[in-house]
């Protein structure tokens, strides 16, 4: 068995089925993570959640800021947006069993297994976590929101969800403040300052980093038994330079490639987005 990490789908169902023949994916014996943004912007959304969904116990998951942004669309939460390649997903006779499948979903999820021969800790989110959290501290966290997307009233936190305050973590906050600080650190953070507060209008490169603001993954301490996989970031091009926090998002629906970690080799793998390998 071999577990596959992928980063940032976005709706790129054709690069993703060329990616799993690659790798010679078989889901009764291999398991697939993705870091989250499994729709919007690319083609086909619809057909790349089904894919997944049918995937079963091999697939696990984490959302990413799209994947919320559908769900707010699909619940009607949210309703000023032009839907775009959302289109075809929100009109699919499934739509609401999509909709119930993704809100089950984790924004960060743990497991231990073995990474290039050794045990460790795999962490997987979408964006990142906060200077000072633990992997205990952002699992936390992310069940403050994983609970309130899978309540009845969970329409009322798909609304509240949107802004960029408060953008600095503090244990004190609480209600929708404290919940959109959550939702924005693990599914938006690329930049902060190393008090923690976030910076959500650089979204380039490490050039473009505000004065004063240094990408998130450089002020978190990781320890060497654990691994922090991430997305998000395309602008990164799947490296960060740091051995124990990767980044997955290779820019697939920006017209680059869409790859695949194996975690049990350390080995990428990846397919352009218009074809080939």
């Amino acid at each position: 068995m071999s577990i596959y990490v992928v980063g940032d789908i976005q709706g790129c169902y054709d690069p993703l089925r060329r990616l799993m023949d690659h790798i010679h994916f078989d889901p009764a014996q291999d398991r697939l993570w993705c870091v989250g943004d499994m729709v919007n912007r690319g083609p086909q959304s619809l057909e790349t959640l089904r894919f997944l969904k049918g995937l079963g116990s091999a697939f696990t998951g984490v959302l990413g800021n799209h994947d919320l942004h559908f769900l707010a669309l699909a619940s009607g939460a949210f309703t000023h947006s032009k839907k775009n390649t959302l289109q075809a997903l929100l009109n699919a006779p499934d739509c609401q069993a999509l909709c119930d499948w993704v809100r089950q979903l984790p924004l960060a999820y743990k497991e231990a297994t073995l990474v290039l021969g050794s045990l460790k800790k795999v962490l997987l989110v979408h964006a990142g976590i906060a200077p000072r959290w633990t992997f205990r501290d952002a699992l936390k966290a992310a069940r403050e929101v994983e609970a309130c997307l899978r309540a009845a009233d969970y329409q009322d936190y798909l609304r509240g969800m949107y802004g960029d305050q408060p953008d600095i973590w503090n244990d004190t906050l609480s209600g929708m403040a404290r919940l959109r600080i959550i939702t924005n650190i693990l599914t938006r953070i690329r930049f902060c300052s190393p008090a923690g507060q976030l910076d959500f209008n650089a979204k380039e490169g490490l050039d473009a980093a505000p004065p004063g603001m240094q990408p998130w993954y450089e002020l978190v301490n990781i320890k060497p038994n654990r691994l922090l996989l991430f997305g998000h970031w395309a602008a990164l091009d799947g490296k960060t330079g740091i051995a124990n926090v990767q980044a997955l998002d290779t820019g697939c629906v920006w017209g680059r490639c869409l790859t695949a970690l194996k975690l049990d080799s350390g080995e990428r793998l990846s397919v352009a987005c218009g074809g080939g390998l």
